[in-house]
């Protein structure tokens, strides 16, 4: 059986996961969601990955989830001849139009807009911020020219930030809206689209999944530059989840800034009741090595403590060479802290009259009361995932189990914190179905004998409409 933690791991497909038999044990350790990451991807070693992941949930009855990151406009600098290092002081040129090789007085850069966006004493910074430089001119049309402020290696294809620069470039490049659509065609769980900055970029995608899928596919927007950051209550309206992307954000605003930021943004996806997904370097050093850093563990333990749902790997299980130890490595220190009194969650309770007011305040009730009496589990049948993303977001201390009939949502619920999904389709008499589902609660472990139960419900239930009806139980048998 995978593991009963609450907080969830979602891993990145690479090199180092390409077999089934790895795909497997990093399931049974704990891996709730898997990342294909865009920027590195082969379409046909997509299909291939996603068909064994899929494989497994049908053999191991369990649903673990597949994310889609799309790659967003990536900035690099072109192919260097040979070994080039600049120092401080010095004057460099950035060329945009014909790919060549660059030197230490000249470098192809890829994005077009470059010399019209950048203004003279912006900086400009190259490979994740290892080299600095500030722009002296532009010509307006396909050169910039920038001094050297830290120096050191420049290497070809390096990523390049503008973190003071307004871009023109669009979220989704042509690439991104050909990935969407592959991944969309697949049907994915989730999306994550990169450097989003305004409410705009997720409704183009929105229009993208609408266009080429028949269902609703959930959106995460990855907050990783200073202007979505500004913009999070317009963006937090459009999206489906958060992903505090701490590589490029680091980069993009004073690395010092970061630690504030992480808590903010999952207390503003807490408020509106969205997952949100700590990313970046939270087990860097277990690519090689078989123990994380004690600042690691604190660094992972911390973001479970500010409410994180999920906990994100890269390097660690793409590339690294202990995919299966990470994980479980990763899965005992979410254990050890995921149900500490420390953790505070905001609880105002919900007031804004919606039309789903009734559903929202019975969560919010369900939450609370499950804390009080103690309850070991808060059922729920629902058919659109709904209630699972509302009782989530109130952290009860009791296990949150979904039942539905619906095949899509299973596996898109398995990001959410604390949220175990199951499969049912007899929607008979309220008692019976109730009964029903606390039997299967038994069977998998998550209620005994003498447990309480917290059960919500649509009554009548035939109809699945929303949730309105709250019911406390105590387990008398465990019939299986």
């Amino acid at each position: 059986m995978p593991s009963k933690k609450k907080t969830k791991i979602v891993a990145t497909l690479g090199p180092a996961t390409s077999k089934k038999e790895v795909l497997k044990k990093m399931m049974l350790a704990g891996v709730d969601v898997f990342r294909i990451n865009f920027s590195h991807a082969d379409y046909e070693d997509v299909k291939e990955r996603i068909k064994m992941i899929r494989e497994l949930n049908e053999e191991m009855q369990i649903y673990t989830s597949i994310l889609a990151d799309l790659q967003g406009p990536k900035l690099r600098v072109g192919v260097m001849a040979g070994e080039v290092v600049v120092a401080p002081g010095d004057e460099i040129t950035f060329v945009t139009g014909e790919p060549f090789e660059g030197t230490a007085e000249k470098v192809y850069m890829n994005y077009t807009n470059f010399p019209q966006d950048v203004k003279a004493g912006e900086r400009v910074l190259l490979d994740d911020g290892k080299l600095m430089f500030e722009v002296v001119s532009t010509n307006g049309k396909d050169e910039v020219k920038a001094k050297v402020i830290q120096g050191g290696p420049l290497k070809s294809k390096k990523g390049v930030n503008l973190p003071n620069t307004n871009i023109s470039l669009p979220a989704l490049t042509e690439k991104d809206v050909k990935d969407a659509i592959f991944a969309v065609s697949l049907d994915v769980d989730w999306i994550a689209l990169s450097f989003v900055r305004f409410s705009q970029d997720l409704i183009d995608l929105q229009n993208i999944i609408k266009e080429h899928s028949e269902h609703k596919i959930p959106i995460i927007a990855k907050i990783e530059k200073p202007e979505a950051v500004e913009n999070i209550d317009k963006i937090v309206a459009y999206c489906d989840g958060l992903m505090v992307a701490r590589g490029d954000l680091g980069v993009e605003v004073p690395a010092q800034e970061v630690p504030l930021i992480q808590k903010q943004l999952v207390l503003r996806a807490k408020k509106a009741r969205i997952p949100v997904i700590i990313a970046t370097q939270m087990m860097e050093t277990m690519i090689t090595s078989l123990t994380p850093t004690r600042a690691e563990v604190n660094d992972v333990a911390n973001s479970v403590m500010d409410g994180a749902d999920a906990v994100m790997l890269s390097g660690e299980t793409s590339v690294g060479n202990y995919p299966v130890q990470v994980i479980e490595k990763m899965a005992s220190i979410l254990q050890s802290v995921e149900s500490s009194e420390l953790i505070n969650v905001p609880h105002d309770p919900p007031h804004i009259r919606t039309n789903r007011y009734i559903t929202k305040s019975v969560c919010y009730h369900a939450a609370i009361m499950a804390n009080e009496i103690k309850a070991k589990a808060i059922s729920t049948l629902t058919n659109s995932g709904y209630t699972a993303f509302q009782i989530s977001a109130w952290r009860p201390s009791a296990h949150i189990l979904v039942f539905t009939s619906n095949k899509r949502i299973l596996t898109q619920l398995n990001l959410l914190w604390g949220v175990k999904a199951f499969y049912y389709d007899k929607y008979v008499s309220t008692d019976e179905t109730i009964e029903d589902v606390n039997q299967i609660a038994c069977k998998k472990g998550f209620l005994d004998v003498g447990d309480m139960l917290i059960s919500l419900a649509a009554m009548p239930i035939k109809d699945k409409g929303m949730v309105n009806t709250l019911r406390v139980t105590e387990i008398e048998t465990c019939n299986f």
